[in-house]
């Protein structure tokens, strides 16, 4: 173990996501970090703010049945029992996405009242995304972190060393910072940290998973993880199983994606620089898990599991070797991707695979930039309803081979996207339709397998949502124009102003509609608003097959 990081003491806090969803995916990357640290010499911990789901009165008025998120002050009163186990911190680290911008002001201050001589750092996606202007909104910060963080958390410390030592003007003076120090901000000395890829992900260290096993208060947040499952309808998420499980725990295979989806931002994972870790490198894991963890499932989260060829047909003879060929375990892939390699992947024990389909529709999947790979093998007429729709081969070829190797296909879909019509919107409602009587051909209906072959077809769908940095962003300009009063640099960033503020505090569920600055709701589609709202109360209350009578 080095010893360049003796000494310093760093706390990793996570921000909450979305309250509906029950917390089953812990958060893998400030684990990461934690180990990196410890590498080093340091003394990691973590608070994890989105283990918690209450369930008391509030939530139940608030018709929340998986429980309600902490409240500010229930926050503060862990951070500070947190801060009485562990003593004064060195360095004080968030980690969230861009939709938890609330959540890092209110603790960001809670910080600096607790602690106001630690170094405070922010990021993952909220940070990647929005930048320098971050430090408008929260001005409690030192620094930001952007993308990757396993190589800049030791530059993060180092220089929260050499500020706690020599004090902030002398530490700037000495010459001996980092290169990511970037002068004044707004009155204060700042930093912005820009990450990279490391070469090699099988020489990151496994995440510490056994800084969850004792809150603050002692309780395992750990096992609450574990016994959530990650996928499936006891997850409240819009990934459907017509499987259980009763202990699952996630790690991410691969990271980073060679593609680019008009609707996504990757800037927090690698951008477009696809990196992967060898077989060997996951059964090892996967091994300690089940000895350490007694699970029965494993999540691989990864956008693209299956991209390298030659890892999938490792997978088999790798798993068989670490003993854990009889592990139940799932990812995510693309609909092209579901060829040959599903052979191998099921052969290795893969009952399930993801695919953000997000349209069936040709004139939307163009939109999205994902026709290229899903329109590549043409167009098949298929009546619904007693209706034709047309839809792409890649997409049901998919459903069909993953039935064949005995894999569950989940899809999920994006309603609303721009220049997206009540026609192409009808295309996806159908082959959700198609995908029922597809998995339910055969069984008797009204059976208990009838029944379940039929609720595992995922019916939810996300709302398009324009996220900074993402070619939808770029498209929809004009209208955050009109909606918000965003305005615009002459490389069409964001002037991060009190208009772009009040936009991001929007952005905290990726299936609600949202509000103009007026109040009013908006929708980037082609659809009238009437029509519209009328597909989305649709999609909400499960009757996806009234918006083909639309």
């Amino acid at each position: 173990m080095y010893t360049k990081l003796s000494n310093i003491k760093i706390t990793f806090i996570n921000m909450p996501l979305r309250e509906t969803a029950s917390p089953n995916v812990p958060p893998e990357g400030p684990a990461i970090l934690a180990s990196i640290v410890r590498q080093y010499g340091g003394e990691p911990s973590i608070v994890d703010l989105n283990a918690y789901r209450i369930k008391d009165d509030l939530a139940k008025n608030r018709g929340l049945q998986n429980g309600r998120h902490l409240t500010f002050d229930e926050a503060r009163s862990l951070i500070r029992q947190h801060l009485n186990n562990v003593g004064d911190q060195d360095v004080i680290a968030f980690s969230g996405k861009i939709t938890t911008l609330r959540w890092q002001e209110e603790i960001a201050k809670i910080i600096r009242e607790e602690q106001p001589d630690c170094f405070l750092v922010t990021g993952n996606g909220l940070a990647t995304e929005i930048n320098r202007g971050l430090f408008n909104w929260i001005p409690e910060l030192d620094a930001i972190g952007r993308s990757e963080g396993d190589d800049i958390i030791i530059n993060i410390c180092q220089d929260a060393k050499i500020i706690r030592d020599m004090g902030w003007s002398k530490a700037i003076k000495s010459g001996k910072l980092s290169k990511f120090f970037v002068d004044e901000v707004n009155g204060r000395p700042r930093f912005v940290y820009e990450g990279d890829r490391p070469k090699n992900l099988d020489l990151i260290p496994y995440a510490a998973w056994d800084l969850f096993e004792s809150d603050p208060y002692g309780h395992n947040i750990l096992e609450d993880y574990i016994k959530v499952p990650v996928w499936g309808t006891e997850a409240n998420n819009s990934s459907a199983t017509p499987f259980r499980m009763k202990r699952s725990l996630t790690t991410v295979s691969s990271r980073g994606c060679p593609y680019s989806c008009a609707f996504c931002y990757r800037g927090s994972q690698g951008e477009r620089n696809y990196g992967m870790r060898s077989p060997e490198h996951l059964a090892k894991q996967i091994r300690g898990y089940v000895d350490d963890y007694n699970l029965d499932f494993i999540g691989f989260p990864d956008d693209n599991f299956a991209v390298d060829k030659k890892r999938i047909a490792k997978l088999p003879e790798v798993f068989e070797e670490w003993g854990i060929g009889h592990m139940r375990w799932g990812t995510h892939t693309r609909m092209d991707e579901a060829d040959e390699r599903l052979i191998d992947m099921a052969k290795s024990g893969c009952v399930y695979i993801g695919f953000g389909a997000e349209s069936a529709d040709e004139h939307t999947l163009t939109l999205m930039k994902k026709g290229g790979f899903i329109l590549k093998n043409g167009i098949t007429p298929t009546k619904i309803n007693g209706s034709t729709y047309n839809f792409p081969n890649t997409m049901m070829n998919a459903v069909r081979n993953c039935r064949d190797t005995n894999i569950h296909g989940n899809c999920t879909w994006i309603m609303g996207y721009p220049g997206e019509g009540l026609e192409h919107l009808k295309t996806s409602v159908a082959f959700i339709k198609w995908q029922q009587e597809f998995w339910t051909n055969g069984l008797v209906s009204g059976t208990e397998e009838y029944q379940n072959a039929y609720d595992s077809v995922n019916r939810r769908m996300f709302t398009a949502t324009a996220y900074p940095g993402t070619e939808m962003w770029k498209v929809v300009k004009d209208k955050l124009t009109e909606y918000y009063d965003i305005s615009f640099d002459k490389y069409l960033h964001p002037i991060c102003d009190d208009k772009f503020h009040a936009y991001v505090l929007e952005l905290d569920d990726a299936t609600k509609v949202l509000n103009d600055k007026n109040g009013n709701p908006i929708n980037f589609g082609n659809m009238p608003m009437d029509q519209f709202l009328q597909a989305r109360e649709y999609a909400d209350s499960d009757q996806l097959e009234k918006i083909l009578d639309m």
